[in-house]
């Protein structure tokens, strides 16, 4: 594994903590005893008198009657007119009550605070320079992909802008100067670069000094491996010191790169709601045409969940929106789950990173190793701790540097302490090299801080068998830096990868789709050390990250090459395109925790972006089809008005089904059938012939009326409906797929999930 961006959280296991935003909670003549905070206040704009001509004059007006003449310059934080419509401030709680009696107010959300989730990978999605979608897109170019993050290294050389295009004219977005950036760095690939911090600071929480800037630029590298790996150019001949050698590509590499920085190293290592709803607003009123986020909310209802109103707004404006899952890893723990965003879990790549080892009787052991130096040990001493439990599992202190000082240490596998701690511990006694055993390997590739590899339980025999004989033990060589590919099984679920059901809304299947997640090589800020061998500190302009956070923007560079082709498609196309030409073969024949992976935690499988560019067929939905969905959840009227933003709207009085590409059905102990009804678009051949083809286990049956889509001419439309129905003796998880195939070799293929609750 690699460094890893987690969620609640961002997604990076070991770095500095970093933040996501959740939600939180709740006038005039103030007390000067009362203390402030900052509130993002959601508000009704057909209140707003026609005396005031912007919506920002209008906020100002409201918070100059709710304050003293002393507050009145540093109140307001945000006005806000895209992601909804309001504005961000500190308030004593007398001015918030005061505020929220105005007829104008929608709803109210205290500020929160939290934290971020932490080129082999277009060689492994297919994307090849002279067939497919990377000629027929030119390679994204045209394209705007918005990246929400830490900021940006604008000197990589993934960003340099050879070859790029002009800057579209539509561009409304500039870059911005600030501590250590100069608008002078953006060029024709970077068009765009924005900082948000007034959120942070109104709270007193001081942006750090030591380990960022305050400015676009990244402090960490989070940001400007994310946006390399969505758009960034072509650069030859990297590698993470060493391993994955090759050429780094964006998946997207001729489109545009915008950065819009929410995430920051403070004090407090932590960041404000405010500042990531400021950089979403100001992205639309820019004009990007695709949105990555890998960040995200604790899971909260629509109506509190600023990214879920915020993305619906995007999308409205026809923006897709991506956001990573989550690194929680266990069932329910989805994150961004909202059915208007393209939720991404992360997967493995068929690459591997290792190091040998050959003992002196010439058996030879390949295992894991991201050691970032070239050594190469001969002729070294093997230790084993062989007469003392301790020592032979390398437990804290336990080691005697007179023992094995220049030696290799072999440590056993145990519950007792973990690979790192066996790690330290051999480091401190003086030992040369090490050996682990252990089938569960929890070390980030920037923690290999001296020559060692991770060795699976099952060499442990052999191993024990030849340290414990009666010669002298040797390792005959140790080797590094070794990169192997074709890897398998490859792709398979990360454990890290948060899993579904959605805990929001189980009727919706989430994740939508997994990409590579583990060991993404791309760009990162150079400017603080990734890791420490012996008294050198070793940096680094690319890097091996790991987390559903890296997953996000493969996902976000499809569509944007998606975009340059189908200009005309709406995000929700976009979407059910990645959706139904999937594959989830060697993803379901993984087993995570001993139990196999289900759609729960790959949703429609792994993306095939060539296969994407012309799918046959797609589910679209429009901004009333979420508008109807939200009258499903039963929301109250100002439930609804602060999640679509406007005062008047039509609910079906018939319950309608979302028309999802995917179909999860949720059985109480009274319920054994559900239905779903779709409505499919025909992009390909006008005369399109789709006949359904059904798989489905033991105690789960699906059918489907009608079996056969005829279509006579391209951009039909027709429906069809599909019934689940679930033994009372089945599984509390069941999944089959309904494949629709026609005579041009199309398949648009849904996982159909059954769930009992």
């Amino acid at each position: 594994m690699t460094r890893r961006i987690t969620f609640p959280h961002l997604i990076l296991n070991h770095a500095l903590p970093w933040l996501l935003l959740l939600l939180l909670g709740s006038g005039n003549a103030e007390s000067r005893n009362e203390d402030h905070q900052t509130y993002i206040i959601h508000m009704d704009h057909s209140h707003k008198p026609s005396a005031f001509l912007t919506h920002e004059s209008w906020h100002l007006s409201i918070l100059k009657s709710a304050s003293y003449p002393a507050d009145r310059n540093n109140m307001l934080l945000y006005s806000y007119n895209h992601v909804i419509q309001g504005f961000s401030a500190r308030l004593t709680p007398s001015q918030l009550s005061e505020i929220e009696k105005s007829p104008a107010h929608l709803a109210t959300y205290p500020e929160s605070f939290g934290k971020l989730f932490t080129t082999h990978s277009p060689n492994f999605l297919g994307l090849k320079p002279n067939s497919g979608l990377w000629p027929s897109a030119r390679y994204g170019q045209g394209v705007i992909v918005g990246i929400i993050d830490t900021g940006i290294w604008p000197e990589s050389e993934s960003f340099h802008d050879k070859g790029m295009p002009p800057v579209p004219r539509r561009w409304n977005g500039r870059c911005e100067n600030g501590t250590a950036f100069s608008p002078f760095v953006c060029n024709r690939k970077l068009i765009g670069a924005r900082s948000f911090s007034k959120g942070l600071q109104a709270a007193g929480i001081n942006v750090s000094k030591e380990y960022d800037f305050d400015s676009a630029r990244d402090f960490f590298g989070h940001g400007t491996h994310t946006s390399s790996t969505a758009a960034g150019n072509h650069v030859e001949g990297v590698s993470h010191f060493g391993y994955a050698k090759g050429t780094a590509r964006g998946i997207a590499p001729r489109a545009h790169v915008a950065m819009y920085k929410v995430l920051w190293a403070t004090d407090t290592e932590e960041s404000a709601a405010s500042d990531v709803l400021a950089g979403m607003d100001q992205a639309i009123a820019d004009g990007v045409d695709i949105m990555s986020l890998s960040l995200g909310f604790d899971q909260t209802p629509y109506f509190n969940d600023v990214i879920a109103i915020a993305s619906l707004s995007a999308i409205e404006n026809g923006i897709v929106v991506v956001c990573a899952a989550g690194n929680d890893g266990f069932p329910g723990s989805i994150h961004n789950g909202a059915p208007w965003i393209t939720t991404v879990g992360a997967g493995t790549l068929d690459r591997s990173f290792h190091a040998t080892v050959t003992l002196d009787n010439g058996l030879t052991f390949k295992g894991i190793s991201y050691f970032p130096e070239s050594v190469y040990i001969t002729d070294a001493p093997l230790y084993y701790g062989k007469n003392d439990v301790n020592k032979s599992i390398c437990h804290l202190g336990s080691l005697n540097p007179d023992e094995v000082t220049g030696k290799v240490v072999f440590c056993d596998n145990s519950n007792r302490i973990d690979t790192y701690s066996q790690m330290e511990e051999v480091d401190r006694a003086g030992a040369y090299a090490a050996i682990f055993l252990t089938d569960t390997p929890d070390i980030d590739s920037d923690e290999y801080y001296i020559p060692s590899l991770i060795l699976p339980t099952s060499a442990g025999t052999s191993i024990r068998q030849y340290v414990t004989g009666k010669n002298k033990s040797k390792v005959k060589s140790m080797r590094f830096i070794l990169t192997e590919l074709g890897t398998k099984p490859a792709p398979h679920v990360a454990s890290f990868s948060s899993r579904g059901p959605d805990p929001i809304s189980p009727g919706i299947l989430k994740p939508d789709i997994v990409a590579p997640g583990v060991d993404v090589l791309a760009a990162v800020a150079p400017n603080i050390p990734f890791i420490e061998i012996g008294n050198y500190e070793l940096v680094t302009d690319y890097a091996l990250f790991s987390g559903t956070s890296m997953a996000a923007p493969h996902v976000a560079g499809v569509a944007a090459l998606l975009k340059a082709i189908h200009r005309e498609w709406s995000p929700a196309a976009i979407r059910s395109a990645i959706m139904t030409t999937a594959y989830p073969v060697n993803i379901a024949e993984n087993e995570i925790g001993g139990v196999p992976a289900t759609p729960l935690d790959f949703g429609a499988g792994h993306i095939d972006p060539n296969k994407a560019m012309d799918p046959g067929l797609i589910y679209d939905a429009d901004f009333q089809d979420y508008v109807e969905f939200l009258c499903g959840l039963g929301y109250d009227e100002k439930q609804m008005k602060a999640v679509i933003r406007r005062n008047q709207w039509t609910c079906s009085q018939e319950s309608t089904d979302l028309n999802y590409p995917s179909f999860a059905a949720v059985f109480t102990n009274e319920t054994t059938a559900k239905n779903f009804s779709r409505v499919v678009k025909n992009v390909g051949a006008e005369d399109s012939i789709y006949h359904a083809v059904l798989e489905f286990p033991a105690g789960m049956n699906i059918r489907i009326e009608p079996s056969t889509l005829k279509f006579t001419q391209k951009y039909q439309r027709l429906d069809f409906a599909l019934i689940v129905e679930i033994d009372r003796e089945s599984p509390r998880v069941s999944y089959g797929y309904l494949k629709w195939i026609d005579q041009y070799n199309h398949t648009a293929s849904s996982p159909v999930v059954a769930i009992k609750t």
